[in-house]
């Protein structure tokens, strides 16, 4: 069998896989743009995306009779989906409120945290099984939040948490440790 046959069959069924992958992700990144509220991002994004599926979708279409066009289209969809959300958590844009819940005395973990520079707001309630708890608002940056979920799992194990998007945040509000960032650098997510 000749290598440029199998090149030239297997070629434009790549080409698709590759598209619709690349295509897929942009499509998540764009979303999760507009869900934190960087419109002009998202438009950048989108408009790279539409020109990669316009493609990819044209060769589909032009011949509807090829398996592995097909093929390929849909399962450059569902990687590029995938692929998408890893490339979110690397972004890390944002910021995460983390809700720590718990029936003892809250004191230890408020020390622990505030030596690392979190800053925290405490606020008593009653739970329907363990009578009063503490509940430990925090606002984090989400490039922070996977250190603070390893030191909860690691010294506190039982710990109940919740963590919930933050979409906006008033500006120039001090809520952790570290120097605020220039506007043009969070712009960007970095």
């Amino acid at each position: 069998m000749d290598i440029g046959i199998v090149w030239a069959a297997a070629s434009i069924p790549l080409l698709i896989l590759v598209a619709r992958i690349f295509e897929a992700s942009l499509e998540s990144v764009r979303t999760i743009y507009i869900s934190k509220g960087h419109a002009n991002l998202a438009a950048y994004v989108g408009i790279v995306k539409t020109g990669v599926w316009l493609i990819s979708t044209g060769l589909v279409l032009t011949n509807l009779t090829q398996f592995w066009n097909l093929f390929s289209y849909l399962a450059g969809y569902g990687i590029g989906t995938v692929l998408g959300m890893e490339i979110e958590n690397l972004i890390s844009i944002g910021f995460v409120i983390v809700r720590l819940i718990t029936a003892e005395d809250p004191q230890t973990i408020m020390t622990r945290l505030s030596a690392l520079g979190y800053g925290m707001t405490r606020i008593e309630g009653t739970g329907s099984f363990s009578g009063s708890v503490s509940i430990i608002f925090m606002i984090v940056p989400r490039k922070e939040l996977s250190k603070l979920l390893s030191l909860i799992s690691r010294e506190y194990p039982d710990l109940l948490y919740t963590i919930e998007d933050v979409r906006n945040i008033k500006d120039g509000a001090r809520i952790f440790y570290k120097d605020p960032k220039r506007r043009i650098l969070s712009f960007f997510g970095l």
